[in-house]
């Protein structure tokens, strides 16, 4: 299942509105060809291999090219779930009433739905392992309660997604970090990236970003030169250059210079790297908000469809449809033991029109329409795309049928807007639902996630 932060927060107008430049230089960048973050090459099993995500980055894979999974194992705030180390809770026998993990859902209660319902196992497919397999590096094998081997990463039980249709889909989970009281969500297995000692990155809805390892973010400037800074000594009591020991190896996309005698900097794609020292917290972009400095990708997010517009809001930066308003995603789980995620076409409707219509389809069609692509648009990449919706039951339309509404998605799932929202920027949709919309609700698609501290 996937999270969008509900940020909480008031940017400065400036802020925001440097934040949209900003916006619109990744969105130059990624007219060429788009760049893909580098990754550490560590042992797989026979077959296994990499696949860069488009938003996610690079990921393990089965020998298909479909992305792998675990499920972590998770305290909730009426009991435990997820997999333990070594073992798998995810099994073939198909759970019919609520656990009660989350308050205020009492346990025992009939889930919806059950004669479509699948079993955790058929949703989240274990990653077999043949009989003669044998560890490699990080990777593992359990035996699970049936006596069937399974392979494990890091010592967590490994799947793939009935969610992902192609090598390089990550619709099962994702690496971004939201925070909240959520559901125990799956977790995405991710190659170690190939970046040097205190560096990290964290992805975001602009892309993988470059932060310290305490989630300072990174930048770059325009006036500086291939491996040259020009940030001179006034300017780096500001832009604070990020240096590089005398032990330091260039390596990929990682150089090292001497910006002046005996004291090296890094450089990322031969840009030199700084961080701003006025820069509040972690997670901050307030460095981007200056004329001529950015924040540092491994590989931008797809852009989103060419009639959408970027809106400041009082919260940050929002994408929003072509009339400006604020395009929102839903998150759903259920409160069975399995956890199963209940945002897609393909879930139980039932949780989603108690939300948004109290149960009455038409007041939800009309307090959170579907964004509707514009005649003749197509998908420009796996992460945005266009699907057919039945309107009455929320499920993919069937091939021609009568009444089937062409709308975007993200991540294979619809986007919407809400009736409520007025102005270009209104938020006030988002949180709409249960846990500020984390466990069953609406949040807002924000693109400058200031307010979000990722170290959390």
């Amino acid at each position: 299942m996937r999270h969008i932060t509900n940020i909480a927060g008031i940017a400065s107008l400036a802020s925001v509105l440097c934040a949209t430049a900003l916006i619109g230089h990744a969105d130059a960048q990624t007219a060429g060809a788009p760049e893909r973050e580098a990754y550490q090459q560590v042992p797989m099993p026979p077959g296994f291999r990499v696949e860069i995500g488009e938003v996610d980055g690079p990921v393990f894979a089965d020998p298909k090219g479909m992305t792998l999974y675990y499920w972590p194992h998770t305290t909730m705030r009426n009991g435990v779930t997820g997999d333990p180390k070594n073992a798998s809770n995810c099994t073939d026998t198909r759970t019919t009433k609520t656990a009660g993990l989350m308050s205020p859902y009492p346990p025992g209660l009939d889930l919806p739905e059950l004669d479509r319902r699948k079993s955790c196992a058929e949703v989240w497919p274990p990653v077999w392992a043949e009989a003669d397999a044998k560890p490699v590096g990080a990777f593992s094998i359990i035996t699970r309660k049936d006596g069937r081997k399974q392979w494990a990463y890091d010592e967590h039980a490994l799947y793939t997604s009935i969610l992902d249709e192609r090598p390089g889909d990550v619709r099962g989970a994702s690496t971004r970090r939201t925070g909240g009281d959520g559901p125990a969500a799956r977790a995405v297995a991710a190659v170690p990236p190939a970046i040097p000692p205190g560096f990290a990155i964290v992805t975001t809805t602009m892309g993988r970003q470059l932060v310290t390892d305490e989630f300072y973010s990174v930048y770059w400037s325009e006036r500086d030169g291939p491996e040259k800074s020009n940030c001179d000594t006034a300017c780096a009591r500001t832009w604070a250059p990020v240096l590089a020991s005398a032990a330091a190896q260039s390596k990929g996309d990682w150089s090292t210079f001497e910006r002046s005698p005996g004291i090296r900097q890094w450089a990322f794609r031969k840009k030199p790297l700084y961080t701003n020292v006025l820069d509040p917290t972690t997670g901050s972009l307030q460095g981007s908000d200056v004329p001529g400095w950015h924040n540092a990708y491994t590989q931008l997010a797809p852009s989103p469809p060419p009639s959408f517009t970027k809106q400041d809001s009082p919260g940050g930066v929002v994408l929003a449809d072509a009339k400006g308003k604020t395009i929102y995603v839903y998150n759903c789980a259920d409160d069975s033991f399995d956890q199963l995620a209940c945002d897609h076409p393909d879930a139980p409707q039932s949780y989603r029109l108690a939300i948004c219509g109290g149960g009455d389809v038409d007041r939800c069609l009309r307090t959170w329409p579907y964004v509707v692509a514009e005649p003749g648009a197509q998908s420009a990449n796996r992460t945005w795309q266009v699907i057919e919706i039945d309107p009455r039951t929320g499920r993919f339309a069937k091939p021609g049928q009568p009444g089937a509404l062409r709308v975007w998605s993200y991540l294979g799932s619809p986007v919407y807007t809400y009736a409520g929202d007025k102005q270009p920027g209104d938020l006030r949709g988002d949180g709409n639902g249960e846990f500020g919309g984390s466990r069953n609700g609406f949040q807002a698609f924000f693109l400058r996630d200031e307010f979000f501290n990722n170290a959390s």
